[in-house]
């Protein structure tokens, strides 16, 4: 008895090792390669619109993947699943490193990885629920959260490291490292897995992927064509969904005003987050003209490092002092941060180093009452959905974010000077980004503190 129970132990502690390997992975392959997108660019010679694409692209799939991987593990088993997913996600690495000299074969590659990348996060935890024992979840859970917050931390860093002593295309070969995850967890997962029958949205999968690709494409270029596309796609897709037997987004939750308020404008906050991100390095490289390792070690990875002890206060304090006090707290120290960098964005270079350092800390505040307003506006039966959901857009709205400030760094809209201080011409764009950026912050702000309101009234 005690003999088996070791063995079953052991073997669960073995699965968790792997999984926790695949975590760290797929949030270090979202992150290393920003901090060279300047790089990129230069080497290519694109404009900010185009070199986004190499994360854009990534996030696209990536967030899409995330959906899909989550319905069709009750179809396909999660064993197949995942080490399809840790291929994908390596044949991709192989093709970037490769073909790295030819920016649409990158581009390629990136998408590849996505759809590789994907099956980790939508998986590691249904894995998680299936074979770790119920006494043990918690402190499994805990342990992948520390290896993911690890992951975007040391991301930066030495994606600048590697980029700035090597070359950036190295980087893309780091996902080749699950690949020895794949002997363990043939292993280790139940050969036999029991399966439910069901119906895979394909039409629906297309039209809102056509929709979102569209849209993307316009905030690159800004011609309309693209946006008029992006329009139709969306609309024949909600048409769609309200007919489908097993539609890939249920309608239903479109109904819920408070569900759908909360993800939007949690969408906007990370995608506005994930938009400053991508432009740290740009900024950085033209104001103050820092290395590649500057500025992943000393700017970026302060910040990203910080989420880990951000995450931990904001819990605390959302016990002690209600969820409303974190969110002023989180959007005062999202708001501030992007107005100082603004009116300080030639000042010494630690002063962005603080100021990433408030970013992520107001992150880490901000997505614990998103999660909050959202789950508590869902009734029981439509929770899994619905924070799937809510994942899906927040990935989704990091990928956009990403690419709607490509685009905007590159069609010069905002390159004027239009606040009073005596800066260089170069800082003008970046400053009139961060004020745009603090001003979403803002309004995100309201709406969500008038909705959590309305919720607990009606909750």
């Amino acid at each position: 008895m005690n003999t088996s129970y070791s063995q079953s132990t052991l073997r669960h502690n073995q699965v968790l090792i792997w999984l926790c390997v695949l975590s760290f992975f797929s949030v270090l392959n979202e992150m290393v390669l920003n901090v060279s997108l300047p790089d990129i660019a230069n080497d290519f010679n694109k404009l900010p619109a185009s070199a986004n694409w190499v994360n854009t692209a990534f996030m696209l799939t990536f967030s899409i993947g995330t959906a899909l991987y989550g319905k069709l593990s009750d179809q396909l088993g999660i064993k197949k699943l995942l080490l399809f997913g840790i291929m994908v996600n390596g044949f991709g690495a192989i093709i970037g490193f490769v073909g790295h000299s030819f920016f649409s074969i990158l581009i390629l590659a990136r998408f590849i990885q996505g759809i590789g990348a994907a099956a980790f996060p939508a998986l590691v935890m249904v894995v998680v629920a299936r074979y770790i024992p119920k006494e043990n979840k918690g402190k499994a859970f805990g342990l992948i959260g520390s290896l993911v917050a690890m992951g975007e931390g040391v991301g930066p860093a030495i994606g600048g490291i590697v980029a700035h002593y090597i070359h950036w295309s190295y980087l893309l070969l780091i996902p080749t490292a699950t690949i020895i995850t794949v002997p363990f967890l043939i292993k280790l997962l139940k050969k036999k897995e029991e399966r439910i029958r069901g119906h895979i949205d394909m039409a629906g999968i297309i039209l809102m992927s056509a929709g979102i690709v569209f849209f993307m494409l316009f905030t690159t270029s800004y011609r309309f064509s693209f946006l008029i596309i992006s329009i139709l796609a969306f609309f024949i897709f909600v048409k769609h969904i309200r007919k489908a037997q097993d539609p890939f987004v249920d309608p239903e939750l479109g109904k819920n005003v408070f569900f759908v308020i909360g993800t939007l404008y949690g969408g906007l906050i990370f995608g506005t987050v994930a938009g400053f991100v991508s432009m740290v390095p740009y900024m950085m490289k033209d104001v103050h003209h820092l290395s590649t390792a500057a500025i992943g070690s000393g700017i970026i990875f302060p910040g990203t490092m910080s989420v880990i002890i951000f995450g931990y206060i904001g819990g605390l304090l959302v016990d002690r002092k209600g969820s409303l006090y974190v969110l002023t707290i989180g959007s005062a120290l999202l708001s501030s941060g992007f107005l100082i960098a603004a009116f300080f964005i030639d000042a010494a270079p630690w002063i962005m180093t603080i100021i990433v350092i408030f970013v992520f800390g107001g992150l880490s505040f901000t997505k614990t009452v998103i999660s909050t307003v959202v789950s508590s506006s869902l009734k029981e039966k439509e929770a899994g959905a619905g924070m799937s959901l809510l994942n899906f857009t927040s990935f989704l709205s990091e990928g956009t974010g990403i690419a709607i400030v490509g685009g905007l760094l590159s069609i010069g809209f905002l390159d004027h000077r239009l606040l009073p201080i005596d800066v260089d011409h170069s800082t003008y764009l970046y400053s009139n980004m961060l004020i745009l950026f603090a001003g979403i912050i803002v309004i995100c702000w309201l709406v969500i503190l008038n909705v959590y309101k309305r919720s607990r009234r009606h909750g």
